[in-house]
């Protein structure tokens, strides 16, 4: 091909751009418009995805804050119920109570008991009262059924076992024992 006929082959393509209302400068003006915008969506999404991870990262330190202790809670938990099996075991026995010690004994085991209480509650630490309430099993754990006509079905008359809330969260259910009607689990099996 000779050079004539490749400058006739440019400016033909020239004019057919021309034509189509496009110059060889807008053409490269667009790529950059195009590469700008590319480039600001890229832009935009990176600060988008670091100030989520920002916000996730203060999330789980203010969650580490407040419930850092949870575990440690839930063993302490252990502590207490043993405590208080001493004092009831205590009580019951005939032996002890006989004692002229027993009763300033059992008095320093209520202070202790107190206390431990006493410094659950300033750490967001909190019996859940459920006794006369409707069973929920978000926060109780039923143990048995016990026929009563006198309450409603599904009413919580007896607390086995207290359970705890730590803040916001259920640190252990309260192990309950809940009202049914009489004959209620001989009807369900016919």
């Amino acid at each position: 091909m000779s050079e004539s006929n490749k400058d006739e082959n440019v400016n033909k393509e020239d004019n057919k751009s021309s034509i189509a209302g496009e110059t060889k400068s807008e053409k490269v003006e667009h790529t950059v418009e195009e590469k700008l915008k590319i480039s600001e969506d890229k832009l935009l999404r990176a600060l988008a995805d670091s100030e989520n991870q920002r916000r996730r990262f203060e999330k789980e330190i203010k969650d580490a804050f407040d419930f850092g202790g949870f575990n440690f809670a839930r063993e302490m938990l252990t502590s207490l119920d043993n405590l208080q099996r001493a004092k009831k075991s205590m009580q019951e026995d005939e032996v002890l109570k006989k004692s002229k010690e027993f009763t300033k004994f059992l008095k320093n085991i209520e202070i202790i008991e107190k206390d431990l209480i006493s410094t659950f509650e300033k750490n967001k630490i909190t019996k859940i009262k459920c006794l006369n309430k409707m069973f929920d099993p978000n926060f109780h754990q039923a143990m048995l059924e016990i026929e009563d006509e006198k309450v409603e079905p599904g009413t919580i008359i007896q607390e086995i076992q207290p359970g705890f809330m730590f803040g916001e969260r259920l640190l252990r259910p309260s192990f309950v024992g809940i009202s049914k009607k009489k004959g209620e689990k001989n009807d369900k099996n016919k």
